[in-house]
C-alpha cells in the first residue's frame, strides 16, 4: 500500500488535519506528523536555535514543538524508517492563493517534501471556520486517488497548491489549473496597549484580490472551481537575467 506522510500548519488538533487523514486512509496507509501549535504563516522557516520534541496524541497523531517545514523535514531526515511516496499538507482553515503561498505554513510543509524529492501537495478551503468541510475532503481524497491510479507518484517530483471552494459537494465544479494571482498590499499594523502601557503591533489583515483576472486560482474559487497550480521553487527572473548583466557590467 501507498503510504502518505500528512502534515498542515494549524496543528495536530486542527479538524481539517483529522478529517483528511481518515478520508486519505480509505487510499493509503496515512502517518500524522504535525505541529503541536498554529504556526500559519510560518512559510518555510525551520528551528535551528532551539530542541524539538515529538510526542504522539492519544489518537496516535504525532507531534513537534516547531513549524510545518520542520515536521516534515524530521520525518524525511531521521523520524521515519521509510521514505513516503506522497506528502500531503492540510487540510488548511481558509485560501492559500496568490501571495498567500509565500507566507503559508500549509505551502511551506508540502514545499519541504518537494524539496526532498517526493511529490507534495498542499489542500486549502477557501473560506474559515471549516464550512463544507465533508465536501472539501471527498474533493481532495479523489485527486488524490486519481493521481494515484495515473501513477503521478512515481514520476519526478512536483508541488500542487490546491484550494476548494466552501460549497457543497454537488456545488463543486470541475478542477482548473490555474496560475498565481496577486493581492493588494496588506491592510494596515493595528496599534494596541498593552496592560504594561506598552505597544503592542498586529500583522493586519491580507489585501483583497489585485489581479482576479480569469485564469488565476482567484478567479476560478469564486465560479467554484477547485483550483490547482503547480509550484516551483526556482525564484530566479529568468525574464530579466540578460537586463541585470548588462545593468551590472555598466555599474563595473
Amino acid at each position: 500500500m501507498l503510504k502518505i506522510l500528512l502534515s498542515n500548519d494549524d496543528g495536530y488538533q486542527a479538524k481539517g488535519l483529522e478529517t483528511l487523514y481518515y478520508a486519505l486512509c480509505r487510499v493509503a496507509q496515512v502517518e500524522v506528523i504535525a505541529p503541536e501549535q498554529n504556526n500559519s504563516a510560518k512559510s518555510n522557516a525551520l528551528t535551528l536555535h532551539s530542541p524539538l520534541y515529538v510526542r504522539q496524541a492519544p489518537n496516535g497523531f504525532r507531534y513537534i514543538n516547531g513549524t510545518p517545514a520542520d515536521c516534515v523535514h524530521i520525518a524525511l531526515t531521521g523520524l521515519l524508517d521509510y521514505k513516503p511516496d506522497l506528502i500531503v499538507s492540510g487540510i488548511n482553515n481558509g485560501a492559500n492563493m496568490g501571495d498567500d503561498t509565500i507566507y503559508s505554513g500549509t505551502v511551506g510543509a508540502a514545499m519541504e517534501g518537494y524539496l526532498m524529492g517526493i511529490p507534495s501537495i498542499a489542500f486549502s478551503q477557501v473560506d474559515r471556520d471549516w464550512v463544507h468541510l465533508d465536501s472539501a475532503v471527498r474533493k481532495a481524497q479523489e485527486l488524490v486517488r486519481q493521481l494515484i491510479d495515473q501513477s503521478l507518484l512515481s514520476a519526478k517530483p512536483w508541488l500542487l497548491n490546491v484550494n476548494i471552494p466552501n460549497l457543497p459537494y454537488d456545488a463543486l465544479k470541475h478542477p482548473k489549473i490555474c496560475r498565481l494571482g496577486r493581492r493588494h498590499p496588506a491592510e494596515s499594523v493595528i496599534r494596541q496597549v498593552s496592560p504594561r502601557g506598552e505597544t503592542m503591533y498586529w500583522i493586519g489583515a491580507a489585501g483583497a484580490a489585485k489581479d482576479d483576472a480569469d485564469g488565476t486560482d482567484f478567479h476560478a474559487t469564486v465560479q467554484g472551481h477547485v483550483s490547482i497550480t503547480p509550484l516551483q521553487v526556482d525564484l530566479t527572473d529568468h525574464q530579466h537575467l540578460g537586463y541585470w548583466a548588462q545593468t551590472v557590467a555598466r555599474l563595473g
